[in-house]
């Protein structure tokens, strides 16, 4: 267990520092308050570690602004349920990281550590940014449809979405409240595996990283494959190719759920629409065009329509449970490709919404190059619940696929040489 001392900020804010003119990863942070907590911090399973929080993500003494200018300088009396148990167990909180307007799809300033011209994805781009770039070693990020899955993906970084409910969602701003989920963005697995220790419960846990190899995987394109591009058919190629050697790998048909992307989207925009009421009655002139044609989508939904989204997502998720006795993990593409120009928007979410409908625990590994040599992730899939599984297979794979790429402007920071 490594200390937090005042030389324990003067690192963090030299990284910091000398990368945040670029990246822009931070909504807000406080040198002086940083070097503060350092000294006082109490020690534990996290101490020496620190924490980027996403800005859906209350704070006490950091403004929480959810990404809009209706929420500028709005300050909470206190920290988000996650933020209080990360602190206890010894983490520094650096400061908010940029999200996207509601944790949707208009962005931020932040852009992509490995190409200044990219986005970093959204919305827990500044989370996602600031991992990548080495300023970081937790970023707390969430996932309603892609949030969290597309960012890692495109910043080389691991990216932990846990199985539906497992970590508490007191103190975060809800988006679609049947889909919205609390993870981390970390640098590695095992990082990842010793943020779950504390959030997963109410008293930390003693973390176990281990390998277990899965006695079979099945490599899953998803019924939206024809949008996957070449960056990413290579890279899930060969993923399975390492996985392959060391266990058995095969193709798995899940043509039976095409249907979840469309009931995602009706989901989602309907409880959207309930989420933000309030704005869109009262500050409309503030919201983004995307943000208010969501709401819009929603307002066009009846109750019982509504209804028989939620019926079927039950449905599907019961078949499911289904393909993970025949399975112990799943790998599939994590986003369409490469990071697109940062014009062009923070991507599709296609290849994430499948698996947020199914509230199934999801890891996105780094290690494999694009076309244009930016990262590209690759997600593994574990059935509902076995998170821990999930994670043990993952530190499996972590050693299987190639080393993640570092952004050249970080090669010289240490720890990164």
């Amino acid at each position: 267990m490594s200390e937090n001392t005042p030389d324990t900020a003067t690192v963090l804010l030299a990284r910091i520092e000398r990368h945040e003119v670029s990246i822009q990863a931070f909504s807000s942070y406080d040198p002086v308050r940083l070097r503060h907590d350092a000294g006082n911090a109490p020690k534990g399973p996290l101490s020496g570690l620190s924490v980027g929080v996403k800005d859906i993500i209350d704070t006490a003494y950091y403004p929480t602004a959810h990404g809009s200018p209706i929420y500028a300088g709005h300050h909470t009396p206190n920290d988000a349920a996650c933020v209080t148990q990360l602190k206890a167990a010894g983490a520094l909180c650096v400061g908010k990281t940029v999200t996207t307007e509601f944790a949707f799809f208009r962005d931020g300033p932040t852009v992509n550590p490995y190409d200044f011209s990219r986005t970093p994805g959204g919305s827990s781009s500044g989370s996602a940014a600031a991992v990548g770039a080495g300023m970081i070693d937790i970023g707390l990020a969430s996932q309603t449809a892609a949030s969290l899955t597309r960012p890692a993906s495109y910043c080389g970084v691991v990216g932990f979405k846990p199985s539906y409910g497992r970590y508490a969602g007191a103190g975060i701003k809800g988006l679609a409240p049947s889909f919205d989920t609390l993870g981390t963005i970390t640098p590695d697995v095992k990082t990842a595996v010793l943020a779950d220790s504390v959030l997963k419960g109410p008293v930390p846990t003693a973390s176990t990283v281990k390998s277990a190899v899965p006695k079979r995987v099945g490599v899953c394109r998803t019924p939206w494959w024809n949008q996957a591009e070449d960056s990413t058919r290579m890279a899930l190629q060969k993923a399975g190719a390492c996985l392959g050697g060391e266990t058995t790998v095969e193709d798995v048909d899940l043509s039976v759920f095409k249907a979840a992307a469309d009931l995602h989207v009706t989901i989602m925009s309907y409880e959207a629409c309930q989420a933000l009421g309030w704005e869109y009655a009262e500050q409309r002139a503030l919201l983004s065009s995307q943000i208010v044609s969501l709401i819009e989508a929603g307002r066009a939904i009846d109750y019982a329509t509504y209804r028989q989204a939620l019926a079927e997502a039950d449905r599907l998720r019961a078949q499911i449970v289904d393909v993970f006795t025949r399975y112990d993990l799943l790998l599939a593409p994590a986003a369409p490709g490469e990071a697109p120009k940062k014009e062009d928007g923070t991507g599709s979410p296609i290849f994430s919404r499948i698996w947020t409908l199914l509230r199934l625990p999801t890891v996105t590994l780094p290690g494999f190059t694009g076309v244009n040599g930016l990262p590209v992730g690759i997600q593994l899939l574990g059935a509902f619940g076995e998170d821990e599984s999930l994670l043990d297979y993952a530190t499996w794979a972590e050693t299987l696929f190639p080393a993640r790429p570092i952004p050249s402007i970080c090669v010289q920071d240490t720890g990164h040489e």
